[in-house]
């Protein structure tokens, strides 16, 4: 295990190039720190607090963060497949993530209210009983990613591409789709356009 990681509370630290791939660091409180170039994939992160932290250009695909607590975290260029963010601790909960593959994450009972996804790749997504409502998904691909009863209100997917959303499952009141993406919102109907 890196050294570096000892202390169980870190304030403005910068952090670059460690590896904690399948290793567990849990129970830490960090606080205005940078990650760069970090590997945390299949980590166990479990229980840590972050606040108004950054990750740029780090892995950190199906790592557990049961009880782990994101408190004006910003992901930049990060790798985060698998992720489930359902599992952490609801609590002044608010993410904003840029240019990051989060292929496969899950987003159960979260809230992302006013959150932001720049240009990520969010493929076979689950986002479900989420509160989305301001959310702005600008230039992100969401190809099979699935809503489920979500609060879509006001959320912004005008610049979103391959989103299928079900209107009669998710609340999508003054919500911004853009054409042709808007036919998302028809898939469910199985009805044939000419």
């Amino acid at each position: 295990m890196n050294a570096v990681m000892n202390e169980s509370s870190y304030v403005e630290e910068t952090f670059a190039s460690l590896d904690y791939a399948e290793e567990a660091f849990r129970g830490r409180e960090f606080e205005s720190c940078t990650f760069q170039d970090c590997i945390f994939s299949e980590s166990d992160m479990s229980g840590n607090i972050f606040t108004d932290c950054r990750f740029i250009d780090c892995n950190l695909s199906t790592a557990i963060l049961t009880g782990t607590s994101l408190k004006n975290v910003a992901f930049i260029g990060c790798k985060m497949t698998g992720i489930d963010f359902g599992s952490c601790n609801e609590f002044l909960f608010a993410v904003t993530f840029t240019r990051c593959c989060l292929d496969y994450a899950i987003f159960s009972r979260n809230d992302l209210k006013k959150s932001r996804f720049e240009e990520c790749s969010i493929r076979e997504a689950g986002f479900t009983g989420s509160d989305l409502s301001g959310a702005v998904f600008f230039g992100c691909d969401l190809s099979r990613a699935v809503f489920v009863r979500n609060n879509l209100a006001g959320a912004d997917f005008a610049t979103a591409e391959n989103y299928s959303i079900d209107p009669e499952q998710n609340t999508i009141d003054r919500a911004v789709f853009s054409y042709p993406g808007v036919l998302g919102l028809l898939d469910n109907y199985h009805i044939i356009l000419k």
